[in-house]
């Protein structure tokens, strides 16, 4: 190695000027860096990571003496055995290699920076061209997912309408069916004859009389003082709406037109429809417990069973069906009116059910083993238009289509009162818990009731336009509620408004209290049953 003196640089930059200059330099500093550097025994190069053989002492880059040492187990130089585990790194600081002589003047430089924004124009045209390809790719992708959203969604539609007609036309196993009237052809149609009646006997009235103590001896009790669990006015004011669901009824022909809530676990809402089937919904986990199919007509009247997982459910095709929820299965098919049914109510025993029909008479059923105990017509012979039983289970009210509602004896099978002062035919009869009180309703009026006296204490009238459909009072006689127009809640003592909700976009068609009037449902014309409570 040579060392050039500085005064010689002085002179040599004076006189060959500048690119010489840095050329001799960086030649000088490549040989101080040579001088200084360590150099591998194998590739005679600077190693970036070098070891020291302790059997010969010489250095080595760790990577090629590792490689020689799996091949041979020996140290090259003298050819003792060594291990890669006996390699002692050396430590020393990294040597930074100059930058060739091309990249040291200024055009140079330049023409590196030239290379660089070429690479980089290149890269983004590449990332263009790449990003387009996707584009494209997923604007496909999205199409073919429209396209089998739509074919799902037909098939599902097509699915739905065969199950519909498959639940309608093949026969149900285990199904106890009341047979139809007998029929008689006739010139210009068909005659249906009297339908044979078992009647009441001395041991159904006696079990009547005997629930009918036990409920009157416990509403006794609880008359005195309204239970600290139910909601008080001031939390009713506060509700709101909670949960809105559209999806239990099909959108082909929509409107749900009955609702009940299960009397223990309210947790459980069952509702009939205008596509001629009935739902059970769980407004605590959101979901459908079953879908009731048999129907050949709207639902248009649902009872849930309070003590069992049964319900019922009528309809203007003339029948009354009593349903296993577990199973979705029709375990008892009445036929005992001959028109359209129009009221629906069952009796506090869980044993009987009563019903009333545009054919002018009332039937009182058991739905244990199918029989028809009793039917009576209406000596008016006027079609009715709904029907209640009392909370005790001895007397009931039926509505008529010429605004009467009527009260009946339910063991002597008479009319006992008549109650008259509604415009319009009745839509809607609820007794109060307190068995004190009946709310009848015609389109736009509810009109309050003293059984005792049998007189029309209060009139609630609304406006010109309202249509009731439905009245409610919660369990224990403290509120009353009105499905039409809007739902509407009404304080008992004072009959006073406490609550309007307006939520629904078509006509109330149903209401119902939850336990302790925590909440309160509603259902639609608009396909939707609502839920209102506090946060």
């Amino acid at each position: 190695m040579f060392m050039v003196p500085s005064s010689f640089l002085v002179h040599l930059h004076r006189y060959l000027g500048h690119s010489v200059f840095h050329f001799v330099r960086l030649a000088t500093h490549q040989a101080k860096l040579a001088k200084m550097a360590l150099f591998c025994a194998l590739s005679n190069e600077v190693p970036e990571h070098p070891v020291v053989s302790p059997t010969s002492g010489a250095i080595f880059e760790k990577r090629i003496i590792e490689k020689y040492i799996q091949e041979h187990g020996k140290d090259p130089i003298s050819g003792d055995e060594l291990t890669v585990d006996k390699l002692i790194e050396i430590k020393t600081p990294p040597i930074v290699k100059p930058k060739p002589p091309s990249a040291t003047s200024i055009p140079a430089t330049l023409k590196l920076l030239q290379d660089e924004w070429d690479a980089v124009m290149l890269y983004s045209f590449t990332q263009r061209q790449q990003l387009q390809t996707a584009r494209q790719e997923l604007s496909h992708a999205l199409y073919q997912h429209d396209a089998a959203c739509r074919v799902i969604a037909r098939l599902n539609k097509e699915v739905t309408a065969a199950r519909e007609a498959l639940a309608t036309l093949k026969p149900q196993a285990g199904i106890i069916t009341v047979p139809q009237p007998a029929v008689a052809a006739e010139a210009g149609g068909i005659a249906n004859q009297p339908t044979e009646q078992c009647g009441l006997t001395d041991e159904v009235i006696e079990k009547l009389q005997d629930k009918a103590t036990v409920l009157t001896q416990e509403r006794k009790k609880r008359s005195k003082t309204v239970p600290e669990e139910v909601s008080t006015p001031e939390q009713l004011r506060g509700f709101k709406t909670l949960a809105s669901h559209p999806g239990l009824h099909s959108a082909s022909v929509p409107g749900i037109l009955a609702l009940d809530v299960h009397n223990s676990d309210t947790s459980k809402i069952l509702t009939g429809g205008n596509d001629r089937n009935a739902t059970v919904f769980n407004k605590d986990t959101e979901q459908v417990v079953a879908i009731l199919k048999g129907h050949t007509k709207k639902v248009t009247k649902v009872v849930y069973h309070p003590d069992e997982d049964l319900v019922i459910t009528a309809s203007p095709d003339s029948t009354i069906r009593v349903w296993n929820v577990p199973t979705s299965q029709t375990t008892l098919l009445l036929r005992v009116h001959e028109g359209p049914i129009t009221g629906l109510s069952l009796h506090p025993t869980g044993d009987y059910v009563l019903s009333a029909s545009e054919d002018q008479h009332w039937a009182f059923s058991d739905i244990r083993t199918g029989e028809l105990l009793t039917k009576v017509a209406d000596q008016s012979n006027i079609p009715l238009t709904t029907a209640q039983l009392h909370p005790d289970g001895l007397i009931f009210g039926t509505g008529t289509a010429n605004s009467q509602v009527k009260i009946w004896d339910l063991k002597e099978q008479l009319n006992v009162a008549t109650c008259t002062g509604h415009a319009g035919a009745i839509t809607a009869i609820s007794f109060s818990e307190n068995g004190y009180y009946m709310a009848t309703a015609d389109d736009a009026c509810v009109k309050l009731w003293d059984l005792r006296k049998v007189r029309n204490f209060k009139t609630l009238q609304l406006d010109e336009d309202y249509q009731i459909k439905d009245l409610c009072f919660d369990q224990s006689g403290t509120y009353l509620a009105v499905a039409g127009t809007d739902v509407r809640v009404y304080f008992c003592k004072q009959w006073q408004e406490l609550k309007v909700f307006n939520d629904h976009t078509a006509a109330a068609t149903g209401v119902r209290f939850g336990k302790d009037a925590r909440f309160i449902a509603s259902t639609s014309m608009d396909r939707t049953l609502k839920l209102y409570g506090l946060d």
